[in-house]
């Protein structure tokens, strides 16, 4: 059976659960050991051992996916802006609407002098303190600190630090008590933000509940307990990103109005509410 044979088959199987094609890509392309892009760049020639052991592999991630897990836990891997995070059950899975608070922080850095002090609050996979402390490298001296309290988080946050070598600390606490008599010019935030029982995604029942679910009726508690973390931390003037919901937008802006200014909405990649900057009271 030829690649393209596999592919064909393995994107028809997918279509049975409206999966998109380009997962089958994907975990062909794992089984194979390269990457997408070769997949369709270069001329792949296998041996009958090689071709057989590519069938299991692949009918085995087919099997999975088609189960609801996500194709990233399968693969063991999520791109994340520049890099790819090592990810698994845990762990939550780092999206492409999270890159667009990365790069408003990252042009918001730019109002602050050296050094910057940082703070990723529930850090998850690291994906975001990483890309600040990666993509700012060589340019502006920034001191990221990662907030986790999952020890099965951790564990993946520190393979990601260790991988990219990047130079972020890490505090095992909760945001509430994380970092007491700290202050800092930074915080940003990913915080649960579901509503609890909302319906959701098969694919996301194989992620951290905890790392989902912000609450009842509306999922702000954890937002809050985000916020009032922020407002702690923060210096006077310092920044704040915080990631919600398409529908917490005015709710979040409300929690911020006490103790924040210059409170600004933003949109993601898909052109729809996800988060929101302010700036700490003087």
């Amino acid at each position: 059976m030829s690649v393209k044979d596999l592919l064909k088959l393995g994107k028809d199987q997918l279509a049975t659960k409206n999966i998109a094609p380009v997962e089958a890509e994907l975990l062909l392309a794992h089984a194979l050991g390269i990457n997408r892009m070769e997949l369709h760049g270069r001329v792949i020639e296998l041996s009958s051992e090689q071709t057989a052991e590519t069938i299991e592999l692949y009918n085995q991630a087919i099997a999975e996916r088609l189960t609801g897990k996500p194709t990233q836990y399968i693969v063991g891997t999520a791109p994340f802006r520049y890099l790819e995070y090592e990810v698994g059950p845990g762990v939550l899975i780092p999206r492409p609407e999270t890159e667009s608070l990365v790069d408003e922080v990252l042009h918001q850095l730019n109002t602050f002098a050296d050094p910057v002090s940082l703070v990723d609050l529930g850090s998850g996979t690291g994906a975001i303190a990483i890309s600040i402390a990666s993509e700012t490298a060589g340019k502006k001296v920034v001191h990221v600190i990662a907030v986790e309290k999952s020890e099965e988080a951790i564990v993946w946050l520190q393979k990601n630090i260790a991988k990219h070598d990047v130079n972020v600390r890490v505090v095992s606490d909760d945001v509430a008590t994380a970092l007491e008599g700290i202050k800092c010019d930074v915080v940003v935030a990913n915080p649960p933000y579901l509503p609890d029982g909302a319906q959701i995604p098969q694919e996301l029942n194989f992620e951290p509940t905890q790392a989902l679910f912000g609450g009842p009726a509306n999922g702000m508690a954890a937002p809050i307990a985000f916020i009032a973390a922020a407002t702690r931390l923060l210096k006077p003037g310092g920044l704040f990103a915080i990631e919600h919901n398409e529908l917490q937008g005015p709710l979040i802006a409300t929690a911020l109005a006490e103790d924040f200014e210059s409170v600004a909405l933003h949109r993601d990649l898909t052109d729809r509410p996800r988060f929101t900057t302010a700036r700490r009271r003087f």
